[in-house]
């Protein structure tokens, strides 16, 4: 089985991007690899300058690489003026002298404010996705590559035949614009083939780990297994951990296990009364007024004290009165069960979501933590003895749909994987 592995590095904007762009350049001529590069650097939709006029300024030779083309016409992405030797510019594929890569990326952000940037470094080492149509045809690839998720990538039932972000072979490094500060990005996607009766996945070795050491810490591995072969149309597809969309591994499963889904969110009010909650907390709107002014304190102690005794570990968060948490545990059949709670940043509220990761598909359940919250929303925290029963609540939830809704969910797919992780 062909399956991506897209490696998140710690990527600082203390370090220049220029001196990023040089650490991983010379981690592959280290590796004895020559590699090609990609690059995209764009202007936004409303600025009062172009950095694009800029670098031309400098370097009139690089008008050749202008283009206000849409990336991906089909998805409705917006055009942007950019440099680019993608697909759908005028200098597609063509190179230019790595100096001049340097000085461009030399002037980020105070000379060369692009709006987002992508720079891509590749190699067969890299490999490639067996499948066709990972990128349809007239899509300039690297410049849909920055950012979270591709419009079109991220519904979770279909996915077009764009590769999603990220999931292309090599190093991308990526720069932004954001309203709090720029953002910065370094990710490595690689290809390998894995016996799906294996234990561990390979580790990468020779020149490509000699590439992967270069990119620094790595901070997670997402895993995403692909199909064998890939349409040019809409297929069936899998949200990952990080939100972005990937067509599913085992596309047959996906009409049952949605079933399953369906069929309990309808019966989401029976299952809370299975369930039996040890607390019977107000509505949304008494606890409005409750919770107005009030905070919690740490958030991440009563999650510990609920679900580790479960067999669950318990991350995210800040040790404060925000963040996300993922609360995971593994099943017998290599499942991975998930509890993510958003519990707010402008306002303490909670959303809780129950998933179940397997092989090629997910099945997700959204969480009341009381019979009187609305379905599907948001509930506000209030103090801290409030979000202790909040968490109680939540734990017997869990147990009831481990009972219930896990089993039924494993009986159609059947076990994963002993190596497959979604959340490594």
């Amino acid at each position: 089985m062909r399956v991506a592995l897209l490696t998140t590095f710690a990527a600082s904007r203390k370090e220049p991007l220029v001196a990023m762009m040089d650490r991983v350049h010379q981690g592959f001529l280290d590796a004895g690899l020559q590699p090609t590069i990609h690059f995209n650097f764009a202007d936004g939709g409303v600025v009062s300058f172009s950095s694009v006029d800029r670098v031309l300024k400098r370097h009139p030779e690089l008008e050749r690489f202008v283009t206000e083309a849409s990336p991906a016409p089909q998805l409705k992405i917006p055009s942007v003026r950019r440099l680019s030797n993608g697909p759908l510019s005028p200098g597609a594929n063509e190179t230019i002298p790595y100096e001049t890569l340097q000085e461009i990326a030399a002037g980020v952000p105070r000379s060369f404010p692009f709006h987002h940037l992508a720079i891509h470094f590749n190699s067969a080492e890299f490999g490639q996705p067996v499948v066709m149509g990972t990128v349809a045809p007239g899509v300039d690839a690297g410049a849909i590559v920055v950012g979270a998720a591709a419009p079109g990538m991220v519904a979770g039932a279909t996915v077009t035949g764009v590769m999603a972000p990220g999931m292309m072979a090599g190093v991308v490094i990526g720069d932004s614009w954001w309203v709090n500060a720029r953002q910065r990005s370094l990710k490595a996607c690689r290809f390998a083939e894995v016996e799906v009766g294996a234990k561990k996945l390979p580790e990468p070795t020779g020149p490509l780990a000699t590439v992967l050491a270069a990119c620094g810490k790595a901070r997670k591995t997402m895993q995403a297994p692909l199909p064998g072969t890939l349409g040019p149309g809409p297929v069936p597809g899998v949200r990952l951990p990080t939100g972005a969309a990937v067509p599913s591994a085992r596309p047959e499963l996906l009409p049952a296990v949605k079933a399953i889904s369906v069929k309990y969110r309808d019966s989401i009010a029976e299952i809370v009364a299975r369930a039996g909650l040890p607390h019977d907390l107000p509505g949304n709107a008494e606890m409005s007024d409750l919770a107005k002014g009030v905070t919690s304190g740490p958030r991440k102690p009563a999650l510990e004290r609920v679900f580790k005794p479960m067999g669950y570990s318990v991350s995210g968060g800040t040790g404060g009165a925000t963040g996300s948490y993922r609360i995971r545990r593994r099943t017998a059949a290599n499942s991975t069960l998930e509890l993510s709670l958003d519990t707010g940043t402008w306002f303490p509220a909670v959303l809780a979501m129950f998933c179940v990761y397997g092989l090629g598909f997910k099945a997700t359940v959204i969480l009341p933590p009381t019979r009187k919250a609305v379905a599907g929303g948001q509930y506000p925290i209030g103090d801290a003895e409030r979000w202790e029963k909040i968490v109680e609540n939540l734990g017997a939830l869990v147990a009831e749909l481990e009972r219930t809704f896990v089993p039924e969910v494993e009986a159609v797919a059947g076990a994963s994987p002993e190596w497959y992780k979604p959340e490594s």
